[in-house]
């Protein structure tokens, strides 16, 4: 049976000594209502609620998946009791305007309940992430009624919400979706198409769902441009917010996948389906990417919550599990074979997944706090310039922390072994659940591609510059710690690296527009080692000076990153200049 406990310990470190949140809240009129304790109560009762209500229902959910009968989709057993505990205990409404119900807490606090919901059901975490991204489109863009009308029930988890992009023919290239939208004489429109992939586009846990859809209409531009954007309810409203007459909308079937079987994946077909419109005529692409980059800040913290999950299992297997000796004599002569932990080989792999996890679990939350500040502030300036860095760090997040959770599964099921391919102990699932992370909400090859074309190389590097002065007028803090001179040198070095493959990049592109594709992987994966040596350096930092073990393994884990994974960092770098040509003379035959 999987295991997970809530590093509670951990997140209330970085959190608080690492971010110094509470001084942040504090700091920011907005926040002043949240302190350490009620975050502390708050994080206490999701790890409560995550270990004795979702896990157990995790690989049951697996099994037995979701069942698709005559438009009627009806999710696992003990999925629709815990939505209704979850949604009764405010946890959907968690972040959301006070004025609609919610309890207007931050995305830092946001970030580490979603850790726990993700690191024990992702299938289950889906529903109402899906919610609450379609609510935070709405805040921003729809008008008041439609705000009244729908936002207060579907934080209060009555109704639940959806994104609608995708098409059969239609994936990143949204501009050229099929789904039509006709102007109606009372002010709605008729929405008529078929969209693919749809999380919880239906599904018998709530009484009504809350469509946000992409469409054009006649008259529509071209491309992109002409997109807007559309609320579609499965049922209408009636005056007094009764559920009324069902709207011409509805699941055609439901997708058989490779993992999160029990997140309903449905085709939608709407068939001149009401709707109404979210901000103005042909600027819904806008307004959907509020959602967008709120789901792919949160698929990079599913990849941490799995990681962890698969950490918590590998590491108690390893203490358990005796096999061989140790190398330099026995360790455990009471018993026939040494823990498989006196390896230096498994300790490898143990210390990636750990060093990965607490570095991810920071830069998750330090772009959280930039979030926050784009919220929050009421400082223009600063404002823009954390604006400017969730820009940066969003397609990172998203992809660095998906393709390290998807490593550290298959690192974790590799130390069990055996037992790890064995669906009885639960790296197996975690395996599959978190290989759809790295695909959907815009594939990791387009993060990449965001961040290496419209977020370096666009601008010439100007939202990269100012985060690298960041980084190095904290490295000066560091001159001051004797013990610390490892880790100065290390992230200095590794901004010296970035700050090279980045002007290569800006110059080779200017004549070879393919430079920026060719290298965007590599980039994005050299700017998430720096940023997590960035962490590092913090992390270092607070925990510098303190007599506790606790603090101690955290300065052992930075030296671990440092010497045996940012080594890493130049390798990326020296493929980056190796240039696109190696890639493009091949003759498109030769495929």
């Amino acid at each position: 049976m999987p295991i997970y406990k809530a590093p509670l310990r951990d997140m209330q470190f970085t959190l608080n000594e690492v971010l110094d949140a509470n001084s942040f809240w504090q700091n920011t009129p907005q926040l002043s209502h949240v302190d350490a304790d009620t975050v502390n109560a708050i994080l206490e009762a999701m790890a409560q609620f995550s270990e004795d209500i979702l896990l157990p229902i995790n690989r049951s959910g697996d099994e037995e998946g979701c069942t698709f009968n005559n438009g009627v989709v009806t999710v696992p057993a003990g999925f629709k009791e815990a939505f209704k505990q979850y949604a009764e205990g405010g946890w959907i409404g968690l972040g959301a305007e006070e004025e609609f119900g919610g309890q207007s807490m931050p995305k830092m606090l946001t970030v580490l309940t979603d850790e726990m919901l993700f690191a024990t059901n992702p299938s289950f975490t889906l529903y109402p992430l899906l919610t609450i991204g379609a609510g935070m489109a709405m805040a921003q863009h729809a008008s008041e009624e439609l705000k009244n009308t729908y936002l207060p029930k579907m934080y209060s988890g009555e109704w639940s919400g959806t994104m609608c992009l995708t098409e059969p023919h239609s994936g990143t290239d949204l501009g050229i979706i099929r789904t039509k939208a006709e102007p109606q004489a009372d002010g709605t429109f008729k929405i008529t198409g078929t969209k693919i992939f749809i999380t919880g586009g239906e599904h018998n846990m709530t009484e009504n769902h809350v469509h946000l859809v992409l469409a054009k209409l006649p008259d529509a531009p071209a491309g992109s441009r002409g997109i807007s954007l559309f609320l579609v309810p499965k049922f209408m409203v009636n005056a007094d917010g009764s559920v009324g007459e069902r709207n011409a909308v509805g699941a055609g079937s439901i997708e058989h996948k490779m993992g999160i079987k029990g997140s309903a994946t449905c085709v939608m077909n709407f068939d001149g389906a009401t709707g109404f419109l979210i901000g103005k005529v042909n600027e819904g692409l806008a307004a959907m990417f509020v959602m967008m980059n709120y789901e792919r800040l949160s698929m990079g913290i599913q990849g941490l919550g799995a990681s962890e999950a698969a950490y918590q299992n590998a590491a108690a297997y390893a203490r358990d599990r005796l096999q061989g000796r140790s190398a330099t004599g026995t360790k455990m002569p009471e018993k026939n074979a040494d823990s498989i932990l006196v390896h230096p080989d498994v300790r490898r792999m143990l210390l990636k997944i750990r060093a990965n996890n607490e570095a991810g679990r920071a830069f998750a939350l330090y772009t959280a706090q930039q979030l926050d500040v784009t919220k929050f502030s009421d400082d223009p300036a600063a404002r823009k310039l954390a604006a400017d860095r969730v820009a940066l760090l969003t397609p990172v997040v998203k992809a660095y922390l998906t393709d390290k959770g998807l490593e550290n599964c298959i690192e974790g099921q590799q130390v069990l072994g055996g037992h790890g391919f064995i669906r009885e102990w639960g790296l197996e699932q975690w395996v599959r659940d978190t290989r759809i992370a790295q695909i959907y909400e815009g594939t990791n090859g387009v993060q990449a591609h965001d961040l290496m074309g419209r977020k370096v190389a666009k601008n010439n590097g100007a939202f990269v510059a100012p985060l690298i002065a960041e980084m190095r007028e904290f490295n000066a803090t560091l001159a001051s710690h004797a013990n610390l001179t490892f880790m100065h040198d290390a992230l200095e070095q590794a901004i010296q690296d970035i700050e090279s493959a980045t002007q290569f990049v800006i110059e080779q592109s200017q004549q070879n527009p393919d430079q920026i594709n060719a290298a965007a992987v590599d980039y994005l994966h050299a700017f998430g080692l720096l940023n997590f040596a960035y962490m590092f350096a913090k992390i270092a930092k607070a925990a510098d000076g303190k007599d506790d073990t606790f603090y101690a393994d955290k300065l052992r884990l930075a030296k671990f990153f440092v010497t045996r994974m940012l080594p890493e960092l130049k390798s990326r770098v020296a493929s980056i200049k190796a240039g696109s040509d190696v890639m493009m003379d091949f003759d498109m035959a030769y495929f």
